[in-house]
């Protein structure tokens, strides 16, 4: 059973983010569940890398003193499962924002799909997207895109070291994603319809893994409110 000084000293916890929630709200949660069961005031509470609202999975939290490990954490591996959806763009590049250009996609072939993830593996070069958390002058991307200011970003490199599509039924695509620190799956999927001479967004996403951490070992807030509740109550 963990008791309240395990969680001061630190722990890392595996939860699987739902759908429509955001980081800060699982944050929040779990910071506010520890408090309120063991009755204290203050805990450091903190995550290691966002996900977007509409993506669900793997978020590592850490409590208390490894906290300090956040870093460490943001800089492994991810790998992600979801569905890019050809023939649609979105300013998004995902389903937050609607649906702003068509495009044709009868001239695309499940071996030009194949194909092409070719293209993206290995150190390459991705604009983030313009609704992004990322900032520039003290603002953040999504907040200038809101306004309708336009504002210039400029490429990043990063690493994708798989990127392997497991299913195929056009328009929509799944696929799994193996990649390094910074990639925008977003991006990678507005990226990936250009290349296929059409338009793409993101439809869904899933994150399966961080380094050594896997989804399969989370669990959602409620039920760790529960187990939290049960430790309490036989302690």
């Amino acid at each position: 059973m963990l008791t309240e000084q395990d969680y001061k000293d630190g722990q890392i916890l595996l939860i699987d983010k739902p759908l429509q929630w955001t980081s800060f709200q699982v944050v929040n949660k779990l910071r506010w569940l520890i408090r309120k069961n063991f009755g204290i005031k203050k805990i450091k509470v903190g995550h290691a890398g966002t996900l977007d609202p509409l993506a669900s999975g793997l978020l590592i939290i850490c409590t208390g003193k490894f906290t300090k490990r956040i870093q460490e954490f943001m800089g492994q591996t991810k790998e992600y499962t979801g569905t890019i959806t050809l023939g649609a763009t979105t300013p998004s590049y995902d389903l937050e924002t609607e649906v702003d250009e068509t495009f044709a996609i009868d001239h695309i072939s499940e071996e030009g799909i194949i194909s092409t993830t070719k293209k993206f593996i290995g150190e390459i070069e991705q604009y983030p997207p313009v609704f992004s958390a990322l900032k520039k002058n003290g603002k953040r991307l999504y907040e200038y895109a809101r306004e309708g200011e336009e504002v210039k970003i400029s490429a990043r490199k990063i690493t994708i070291e798989e990127f392997e599509i497991t299913r195929i039924e056009l328009p929509e695509v799944d696929f799994r994603v193996v990649c390094g620190k910074g990639t925008y799956i977003r991006s990678l999927a507005h990226d990936f319809g250009k290349s296929l001479q059409s338009g793409a967004h993101l439809s869904a996403l899933r994150r399966t893994k961080i380094g050594e951490f896997s989804v399969a070992d989370a669990i959602d807030p409620e039920t760790f409110e529960n187990q939290l509740r049960i430790e309490i109550e036989t302690t």
